[in-house]
């Protein structure tokens, strides 16, 4: 359909000397640069019935029935000075756009004043050829008992956020979902006629019920029954759903093997990314047995701060949550019923809370303030092993269970061989400013600090600290890609991944070539920066698919159930960061001459579960964590030895190749003379002054020095953790 408009495809390098070219082509004919073919969804009635082939405002396509082609990518589309009221619902929801769309701007069907304007959706499910994803109707009897339930799921970890802007109603318009895989997708969003219940959701699934797989049929049936009784509450429902749900993705055999590395990268002399597991923890793990974390924990933090603080907080950051979560598997693995998300949530939480808890005190006993103090940004993954009973004549079998945490601007992603979803919105200025319905994403673009931190894990109290914690099911193959900014930026994972996932997934590459292949690519696209990435490849199939030469490279570290690991004894004895892997600056930052008696980290108090409070106080009580911490504020005579420990710079490709899951985040009802969290500026940015908008006090940037705070900046007001409601992940 696209080769029949006769309409040019403009390049969107403004610089280009002929940016017109054809349809079809895939780089422009005059310059090389990649063309962007954009699709947009059309909202309004009057959308519907432009006919197919016509050319609006000079620049839109029409391709079909509301859907249109921005044939000038580069040219910001029409947005109005006040942004109405309409689309605030898409931009308090921003957080959640790995399932909702995004507003794109507006567009007049004619010129005469009383024409009708429609709004423009980006981020839909449109595919590359500009065709919908099909409806979940469509979708639905051919898909497997595990990823039906699945889509029950994220549809219920929406109905939440949804109905707190009035848009529930989007969930209960069939031809509205659309399911990309594993995911569920919304077209747009309706308000409705009335104010939905989990009755009328429930309605809706009742539809399905006749065309569901036969092992889960009778289940949904009953959870039906169950949300048309008004006395059933929601969590009661998620139980029931969250234990079917498991129940059919452990009948999956699921096999994991992990690649990580970090590379210091052409322009700088420190590297201040940290991630776990890079090639000596796979060494420890064959020596001494001492890194059972490995496959289910993998890690990337991004140091703030400058090389004499950004090093240490990256580090410290990856060597207290190993600590920590081998204490959470060693608890998970005692206890006979299986932990919920909610709970598993609330243990990640805490956790966060405590890493920044100890980073936050290295700055406070060094005297560090504002700008000087070090942090770290967080992207973490955690595949928790919990044990599912499937029948009594069948072992428990692992409950493909992953959780993703991240603060800061260190991403996640999910590659498949058809699609690549980012799965985690970074904490910058730019996504706060959208939530806050200031602006649309794309106008964020245009301000100086539209990639500033507004939070990272050491830079303040852990009060202030929202991390946003997921919980998906993994029941496809597929990589998940843990990076730092190094190779995310200007976006070179979603222009690469193509080049290497499907590769992977194949069998016709291997996993550290793969890692190898995108630090090389960051270090020639965005060498002003560290990089590290870290692999997961998630086996669905028992064996491993071998077409490249294993001879090649040394094969990963590969697991599919076994035991939740204990601490490992080393860490037990001291936790301290070797300190062949810092820098002198470094070294007198984390380790000065005199410094007063240490003192041991004050956990906030928490309104926990039982077992939640069991496995802090095994953490925190015993003395085990406070030695450990009172070792990292002040020099301990001959340490014990610790296992080989994990290298700061991994081997660079061409010497050697290496092997080897929410919490509240800003109102979206809060208003722009309300405060917000702090902002830290982009990385390599210096002498950065914030943009008047700027609500924020701003925390310096990775490498940044010299930043102004906001003259309007206020205090955070932001309500205690305690206080505040985990709101509901999609999936959790």
């Amino acid at each position: 359909m696209i080769s029949s408009f006769s309409e040019p495809l403009y390049c969107p390098n403004l610089s280009c000397p002929d940016p017109r070219n054809t349809f079809g082509r895939q780089h422009c004919a005059a310059c090389e640069t990649d063309l962007i073919y954009r699709y947009v969804w059309v909202v309004g009635q009057a959308a519907e019935e432009v006919p197919t082939g016509k050319v609006i405002a000079d620049r839109y396509f029409v391709i079909a029935p509301q859907i249109w082609l921005d044939s000038r990518p580069a040219v910001p589309p029409s947005v109005p000075e006040q942004l109405p009221d309409t689309i605030m619902p898409y931009l308090h929801l921003y957080p959640q756009r790995l399932h909702t769309p995004e507003v794109y701007g507006f567009c007049s069907l004619g010129e005469a004043p009383e024409a009708a304007e429609v709004l423009l959706l980006e981020n839909v499910p449109i595919n590359n050829f500009g065709s919908p994803y099909p409806s979940i109707l469509e979708s639905w009897s051919g898909t497997s008992a595990a990823r039906q339930v699945y889509w029950l799921w994220q549809m219920l970890q929406l109905w939440g956020p949804l109905s707190e802007q009035g848009v529930a109603s989007s969930l209960l318009v069939p031809q509205n979902l659309r399911v990309e895989g594993w995911r569920v997708r919304l077209l747009e969003l309706h308000r409705g006629n009335f104010v939905p219940t989990l009755r009328d959701l429930g309605d809706v699934w009742s539809g399905l019920v006749e065309s569901a797989q036969p092992e889960v049929q009778s289940r949904i049936g009953e959870i039906c029954q169950f949300m048309r009784r008004s006395s059933m509450n929601f969590d009661a429902i998620a139980l029931e759903l969250n234990d079917l749900l498991l129940e059919q993705a452990a009948q999956l055999p699921l096999h994991l093997d992990v690649v990580g590395m970090t590379d210091t990268g052409p322009q700088r002399s420190q590297n201040e990314d940290s991630c776990y597991p890079i090639a000596a923890d796979f060494q420890s793990s064959k020596t001494s047995g001492g890194e059972k974390l490995i496959p289910y924990l993998t890690m990337v933090c991004d140091g703030v701060g400058g090389h004499e603080g950004g090093e240490v907080a990256s580090q410290l950051a990856v060597q207290s949550l190993k600590a920590l979560i081998q204490n959470l598997l060693a608890e998970i693995a005692q206890q006979e019923e299986l932990m919920t998300p909610t709970m598993v949530i609330k243990q990640l939480e805490e956790i966060v809370r405590v890493v920044n808890n100890v980073i936050s005190a290295q700055n406070n006993e060094q005297g560090k303030e504002l700008r000087q103090r070090m942090g770290t940004t967080l992207v973490m993954a955690l595949q928790l092993p919990q044990k599912v009973k499937i029948s009594e004549d069948l072992p428990s079998n692992n409950s493909h269970e992953l959780y993703l945490v991240n603060v800061g601007d260190s991403r996640a992603y999910w590659i498949g061989k058809n699609y690549c979803q980012r799965l985690t919105v970074d904490d910058d200025v730019a996504s706060r400013e959208v939530q806050l319905g200031h602006c649309l994403y794309w106008e964020t673009q245009l301000r100086a600090d539209a990639g500033a931190l507004t939070q990272a894990l050491g830079t303040r109290d852990a009060e202030f600290l929202r991390p946003t914690i997921q919980r998906f099911i993994i029941e496809e193959e597929g990589l998940l890609l843990l990076c730092s900014d190094g190779l995310s930026d200007n976006d070179w994972v979603e222009q690469s991944w193509e080049n290497y996932g499907p590769e992977v997934l194949d069998g016709k590459m291997s996993l550290e070539t793969a890692v190898q292949s995108w630090i090389r690519l960051a270090n020639e696209k965005n060498g002003y920066d560290n990089t590290s990435v870290v692999v997961t490849h998630c086996r669905m199939s028992p064996e491993r698919l071998v077409l490249f030469d294993p001879a090649v490279a040394s094969a990963p570290v590969s697991a599919s159930v076994s035991r939740p690991p204990s601490l490992p004894a080393s860490l037990q004895k001291s936790g301290r960061i070797p300190e062949s892997q810092l820098s002198e600056s470094s070294k007198q930052l984390l380790y000065p001459e005199t410094s007063p008696a240490p003192e041991p980290v004050q956990k906030r108090q928490s309104k926990l579960p039982l077992p939640l409070l069991g496995v802090l106080a095994l953490i925190l009580g015993g003395g085990g964590l406070g030695l450990w911490v009172q070792s990292l504020q002040s020099p301990q005579p001959e340490p014990a030895p610790l296992s080989p420990p994990p290298e700061t710079l991994a081997p660079s490709p061409s010497e050697s190749p290496s092997p080897g899951a929410e919490s509240p985040s800003p109102s979206p009802e809060s208003t722009p003379g309300e405060s917000t969290p702090g902002e830290i500026p982009p990385a390599d940015s210096e002498n950065l002054s914030p943009s008047p908008e700027s609500t924020p006090g701003e925390i310096p940037p990775t490498d940044s020095e010299n930043l102004s705070p906001s003259p309007e900046s206020t205090p955070a007001e932001i309500p205690p953790p305690e206080e505040a409601e985990t709101p509901l992940p999609s999936p959790e």
